[in-house]
């Protein structure tokens, strides 16, 4: 019977110990995460071309608010003659791709910046670094006859060293077709000339 007792008095001891700490256990403190603001990266556009090794141009563009309005810079790197040189340009237009090219033969070389100026049409800027310094060459706009039919949707592309544009447009013949017209640039005493390729012309 004592032992009953003992037993007894032992579980109800027991029972009120972790009665008592069931009563005084803190709750979980609540965890407050803070917002942390992430900054938008103002380089909308970023590409290092190597031109041979330890001559690099690379562009970069930046802007806050409107897409096509900002500006880029060309910043060259000549480490081997320990020679840095920079270029600022304002833009009008979203920078869609960059690339070197020497299309006038005189070892100087050229950097196209490729821009959408507007929602479906390019344009170039053409830059040459030569004697140090950077030498803007401006790239012709489309002819009034080179326009007829032009609605955009052009590309400016790189086939055996020359530079091309091309961009549908409707059929003088016959208005239910659509045929693609084609442009080639050469640049001489940093002047472009056009010329159209026509399809039996093209290589």
């Amino acid at each position: 019977m004592k032992l009953q007792k003992y037993t007894l008095q032992r579980l109800l001891l027991i029972t009120g110990v972790l009665f008592c700490f069931a009563c005084t256990e803190e709750k979980p403190k609540e965890v407050k995460t803070e917002t942390v603001k992430v900054e938008k990266n103002p380089f909308r556009f970023y590409k290092d071309i190597e031109i041979k090794p330890g001559l690099n141009f690379e562009v970069v563009s930046w802007g806050k608010g409107v897409d096509s309005v900002g500006g880029y810079q060309i910043l060259m790197s000549d480490s081997i003659r320990n020679n840095y040189k920079s270029v600022a340009v304002d833009r009008k237009g979203i920078i869609t791709d960059a690339w070197n090219m020497d299309l006038d033969n005189d070892g100087n070389p050229e950097l196209y910046i490729q821009l959408l100026s507007k929602k479906n049409v390019l344009d170039l800027n053409v830059f040459e670094y030569a004697g140090g310094d950077f030498n803007k060459i401006g790239f012709p706009s489309l002819s009034t006859s080179q326009k007829k039919g032009y609605r955009g949707n052009d590309k400016f592309f790189i086939k055996n060293g020359d530079l091309f544009r091309s961009f549908p447009v409707k059929d003088a013949a016959d208005s239910t077709k659509t045929i693609t017209k084609t442009y080639q640039y050469k640049l001489s005493g940093n002047s472009f000339s056009t010329s159209e390729v026509k399809p039996e012309e093209k290589r």
